[in-house]
């Protein structure tokens, strides 16, 4: 852990980022604008991080991610497409008492181990979880590239798309290590893969 640092927040429910992948943002809110801004002429710097709740103003999550923009499209009136890096998992501290139009918190960097992997039993058993769970949700995937894809791009990448609610995708993100991460995943592709005709929760990432 890293000494607590201020970070200017984006909560959305149902929306992961992860360390190393990215995410495409569209922002048009007012005080959103206002954060892109900001960010821009600082360090570029935005968190993800969960909401417990839909509603204005609600409690965060514990574990959400720090995030870089790393490109930027900014629209004539206002808007911005951008596209977020994930530099490291953050824990919240606490959330600041500030004057700007977006909530802003104290956190602490997560030191993930580098370059973790699955051993050939998990990695093998997950491939064949997510292909039942793509056939059974109707997803075209491409098997080709994804068995090309090294252990954390694709634990990591399913992580942050997948269809499940917000705190299965919580649960996911808190997950102290690959291993665990992947073990999740597959128990939750097989819950959520047989709930038939029950979507409520689930959010889908385009």
């Amino acid at each position: 852990m890293q000494d607590g640092i201020r970070l200017s927040i984006f909560p959305l429910g149902g929306v992961l980022l992860f360390p190393g992948l990215q995410l495409p943002l569209h922002i048009f809110e007012p005080r959103y604008r206002a954060m892109v801004s900001d960010a821009l002429a600082r360090d570029r710097r935005i968190a993800m991080i969960q909401p417990q709740a839909p509603v204005e103003g609600a409690p965060l999550f514990r574990v959400g991610c720090v995030g870089k923009i790393v490109d930027v499209e900014a629209l004539e009136d206002g808007r911005f497409n951008l596209v977020l890096e994930g530099l490291a998992r953050f824990r919240l501290v606490r959330e600041l008492d500030v004057t700007t139009p977006f909530r802003q918190v104290e956190g602490t960097l997560i030191t993930d181990p580098e370059g973790q992997v699955l051993s050939a039993i998990e990695r093998a058993g997950f491939e064949r979880e997510a292909r039942r769970f793509a056939n059974a949700q109707g997803y075209a995937v491409d098997w080709d590239s994804v068995s090309r894809l090294d252990d954390e791009s694709l634990i990591n990448g399913v992580s942050q798309i997948a269809p499940f609610d917000a705190a299965a995708k919580q649960a996911l993100l808190e997950a102290p290590d690959l291993a665990s991460r992947c073990e999740l995943l597959v128990q939750l592709m097989q819950f959520f893969g047989r709930r038939e005709g029950d979507d409520d929760g689930a959010v889908t990432l385009q």
